[in-house]
């Protein structure tokens, strides 16, 4: 991993408060007002990104020519001042938004921190361990590491085939699951690349195994192996279900049931 400040006992302290953050959920991918290497301006929220990213434009605009940057990223009030950023190419995972991004804000940052994400409405939290506010959870699953990025437990299933160990979590995904291709293929499929993220086939998958739920034919796709024990990711239509704590300090994940509106107008949780 990249948080160049000391992972351990988080010597990247926070410059500011943490507090809640609105965030935009659109096209089932989550997106973050933020600032990374002093470009301001809309990023995609992603634990399933290993690395912090800036788009290639932005970096352009910003001065920078080099493709491997350090320096300051600011998300809902928290300062991580010395981050890696790697400057890319995103239109295509752009093309899907109303509106282009600056950037991805991947696991590197995140790690360490408690994650707090809420769909509906959509708002974030980004704290230091033992500053998160209550969060009242209908399960807590265990998070595991795997190619840079955290991962749950879960399966899927073709019907006469099934796979189950790590998937990420796609908070920043648009795709409900994708298998690795390292388990899965798509056979008899006329243009094979179009399974793989930004491309238009999207396979019916016969069932997802996940937190004690099942979900049945599901919209899926194709990710690239980066790691044999990555099975797959978990994209937000699946995690939008939930109002979702990722406690990148201890390792969990803690899943609660979403808000809702009472006659009042008010909100209360489930």
């Amino acid at each position: 991993m990249s948080l160049y400040c000391a992972l351990a006992a988080l010597a990247c302290a926070p410059t500011a408060r943490a507090a809640a953050a609105r965030c935009w959920y659109e096209n089932q991918v989550v997106v973050v007002g933020a600032e990374v290497m002093g470009v301001t301006g809309d990023f995609i929220l992603d634990p399933a990104t290993p690395h912090t990213e800036l788009a290639d434009s932005q970096a352009q605009a910003a001065g920078f020519a080099d493709t491997e940057l350090q320096g300051p990223v600011r998300l809902a009030g928290v300062t991580v001042p010395r981050a890696a950023v790697s400057v890319q190419t995103l239109d295509l995972r752009t093309g899907a938004l109303p509106t282009p991004v600056a950037g991805v804000i991947g696991a590197d940052v995140l790690k360490g921190y408690v994650l707090d994400v809420d769909f509906h409405p959509c708002r974030i939290r980004l704290s230091r361990p033992g500053h998160a506010p209550r969060f009242r959870a209908l399960r807590t699953l265990p998070l595991s590491w795997i190619a840079g990025r955290p991962v749950v437990a879960a399966a899927v299933s073709d019907g006469p085939h099934a796979a189950g160990g790590g998937f990420s979590l796609g908070v920043g995904a648009d795709t409900a699951v994708r298998v690795s291709d390292a388990a899965a293929a798509a056979p008899g499929a006329a243009k094979p690349k179009e399974a793989y993220p930004y491309g238009v086939l999207r396979p019916r998958l016969r069932a997802f195994s996940f937190a004690g739920g099942l979900v049945e034919n599901l919209a899926s796709g194709l990710v690239a192996a980066e790691d044999p024990a990555l099975v797959g990711q978990i994209g937000a239509p699946i995690l939008s279900r939930f109002r979702l704590r990722l406690d990148l300090a201890r390792n969990r994940l803690m899943l609660a049931a979403p808000l809702k509106a009472s006659p009042g107008g008010r909100k209360h949780v489930r």
